[in-house]
């Protein structure tokens, strides 16, 4: 899968993991020089706490777009170290 925004492919991998309808893709997987940190968090009642990123491309923002759960409930532990996307970002098969 691959995961796009702004004409440019912000992450790769063969090895997702489908989650209510979202790919999470692994942390090695994504292109960190298109990630800022975020100070915004949402809580899922099942997951856990989403930690956020900003994607920047070409000079571009699209703000919260990417999020993770870091320390993810036990019920959740297939997206520990995994990143999903929203907001316009297109995933797509590679």
């Amino acid at each position: 899968m691959k995961a796009i925004w702004n004409g440019t492919v912000i992450a790769e991998s063969d090895d997702t993991v489908v989650v209510e309808g979202n790919h999470y893709f692994p942390q090695a997987s994504i292109r960190p020089e298109y990630f800022a940190d975020s100070d915004n968090r949402s809580v899922c009642h099942w997951k856990g706490t989403a930690n956020y990123f900003h994607l920047e491309v070409g000079g571009q923002r699209n703000p919260n777009a990417a999020w993770t759960y870091r320390t993810p409930s036990a019920q959740a532990a297939d997206i520990a170290g995994h990143v999903a996307f929203w907001r316009g970002v297109e995933v797509v098969p590679s």
